[in-house]
């Protein structure tokens, strides 16, 4: 999943990759620092064996290695057969570890007064079974809820917030555990000084449906109603394409933030392709924006996310960075959802415009509700091929969350890929942006030829330029590795992709550029020759203000199709600075099955 390969996925199913036995696993730092420092070969479709004690099966799936290469270790192991058991390398990621918490750092390089972290506990950890349920909860669209729903939403929310600050189920810990798994409040449970994010890679879908999953079961537990469902906003469909009126009607409400964008209040327009340097610019006329928006859905969710690595995003191994490579729907409209809401007055773009303050206004979850639902309805677009990933590591990574109760339990990816068995799905509604594909400009061709015949006048970057700080808007030729056009089989195999990689930047402020191909005038995402964007929303950490391995992968076979450039064996990508500052390292194409 890390990197780009011409091979299918290994085909395995979950049953193969079962919870790992770690289960009532104490809170016990020097039980666990006593352990043997080791890295253990075990297959993710092994059972540990039923004699062994609970601690000493974690030490299995946690090693105490720090911060090392898995695969440097497995060769020093003499483990060099790589290609003859793909289930021996079985490293997810578990996390966190709870009994160390990082205080992540504001712009100037002050501490955050509130560490983020969950409350210590002193109870077992218990691996976590959804209870049995009678019918199957509903989540309904933010903007057609009745008063009645409303009502309920805020009485379960007031409750919420009425618990005492230091109670897990409490607005505020709740609140707190995006800003801990988000700005590196933790580390990787096993990976002393590896620090946990769930943005970035392949645990960003998992995470937040398990997070939403038990703020859902708290809100129903605290009004005595198993069958309360949160909303989503369907930020997705015109009539969802502004804050919702539940949210922003009532500055009582306890569903109310005052931390949002004054700019931005209904009836002003969501725009999903929206950054912060547009703050002062008039909006776009309403047609286009919604046109825009449902172009973007589709390129995000459609042509562009046909592969796993596109959609989840890279890889995260145990003890290792995470390839930081986010999926279509996380870039983009997600992170631009977050910068467009958040408060313009706060240097930290509070609430919303920050990891560590996003979970504190109550709009963020239904925001979140959206992202989990575009995750379902990936899987079920119909004539497409979309499934889960069957990555061990993936499957077996696991999470800590305090429950309904108040009870610390460990969840596992493989348990959440099926929203009905965790007993809830979402309201019916059209898909508007299904079949909303972008259109190519009719002069791209004519462009594209006068181009090509003047590109020895210069106007381009040479690649051997790079790195090259992005101050201006950059045009390269790109090389094509397969020339020609494909057939439909073939493309249904093979995806091509555009990368752009060594991307560095200021993680604590907003950072976007748009990316066009075969164009130079900057068309806007309604338009085929706009590939895509590389959008950030600003987090803090403990001891850094860069990411390593950041890349952007753009799936532009569709696109390549509707611009006429099947058969160039070069292709024009234009890069467009919009907001932060950015280094970018190379763009390449590949192809990736």
């Amino acid at each position: 999943m890390g990197s780009l390969v011409l091979t299918q996925p290994l085909a395995i199913t979950t049953s193969l990759c079962p919870f790992p036995a770690h289960t009532k696993t104490t809170l016990n730092t020097k039980r666990r620092q006593s352990h043997i420092i080791r890295r253990s070969s075990i297959s993710c479709n092994n059972h540990a064996s039923s004699n062994q004690s609970s601690d000493e099966t974690s030490s299995q799936y946690r090693p105490q290695l720090g911060k090392v290469e898995r695969r440097n270790v497995l060769i020093g192991l003499g483990m060099t057969g790589l290609g003859s058991n793909p289930l021996a390398l079985a490293n997810p990621v578990n996390g966190p570890d709870t009994n160390i918490c990082n205080q992540p750092k504001l712009l100037d390089g002050t501490p955050l007064p509130d560490k983020c972290c969950a409350p210590k506990s002193s109870s077992d950890i218990i691996d976590y079974k959804p209870p049995p349920f009678t019918k199957l909860r509903v989540r309904p669209a933010a903007h057609k809820a009745d008063k009645e729903y409303i009502a309920k939403y805020n009485e379960a929310l007031s409750m919420m917030k009425g618990l005492d600050d230091t109670d897990p189920r409490s607005f505020k810990q709740q609140a707190d555990v995006h800003c801990a798994y988000c700005n590196y409040g933790y580390d990787q449970d096993g990976y002393p000084g590896v620090e946990l994010q769930v943005h970035f890679n392949w645990l960003f879908f998992p995470f937040h449906r398990w997070y939403l999953y038990f703020y859902e079961r708290i809100l129903g537990k605290l009004i005595g109603d198993p069958d309360f469902a949160i909303p989503f906003w369907n930020w997705d469909h015109p009539d969802g394409m502004t804050m919702p009126a539940m949210f922003t009607s009532d500055p009582n409400s306890d569903l109310y933030d005052v931390n949002r964008s004054p700019k931005h209040q209904p009836p002003y327009g969501l725009d999903l392709e929206y950054n912060k340097d547009n703050l002062c610019k008039p909006p776009k006329p309403y047609k286009q924006l919604v046109e825009d928006n449902l172009a973007t859905m589709y390129r995000q969710m459609v042509s562009g996310a046909s592969q796993q690595l596109l959609f989840f995003g890279g890889e995260y191994k145990g003890g290792e960075e995470p390839v930081n490579q986010m999926g279509t729907i996380e870039s983009t409209p997600h992170n631009n959802i977050h910068v467009w809401s958040g408060s313009e007055k706060n240097p930290n773009g509070e609430d919303m415009g920050n990891f560590y303050s996003a979970g504190r206004d109550p709009m963020f979850y239904a925001l979140h509700g959206n992202v989990d639902r575009m995750w379902s309805i990936w899987k079920s677009l119909p004539g497409k091929n979309n499934r889960d990933i069957t990555d061990c590591d993936w499957l077996n990574s696991t999470f800590l969350f305090y429950d309904e109760n108040a009870q610390l339990v460990r969840v596992r990816v493989g348990d959440c890929l099926d929203t009905e068995k965790l007993g809830y799905v979402y309201e019916q509604v059209d898909l508007p942006w299904l079949n909303y594909k972008p259109r190519a400009k009719s002069s791209t061709l004519l462009r594209r030829q006068t181009r090509s015949a003047d590109q020895s006048r210069g106007g381009l970057t040479p690649l051997t330029d790079f790195p090259i700080k992005l101050t201006k808007k950059t045009t390269v030729l790109v090389a094509r590795p397969k020339k020609g056009k494909r057939s439909k089989a073939e493309k249904e195999k093979e995806e091509e992709v555009l990368v752009v990689e060594g991307i560095d930047f200021d993680m604590t402020k907003a950072v976007k550029f748009d990316v066009y191909i075969n164009d130079e005038d900057e068309s806007g995402p309604g338009k085929s020759e706009f590939a895509g964007s590389f959008t950030t929303v600003p987090h803090f950490s403990t001891n850094k203000k860069k990411m390593p391995n950041v890349k952007l992968t753009l799936g532009i076979t569709e696109l390549l199709e509707d611009v006429g450039a099947e058969d160039d064996d070069n292709v024009f990508v234009t890069l467009v600075p919009k907001s932060g500052n950015v280094t970018i390292g190379g763009i390449k194409i590949v192809f990736l099955s």
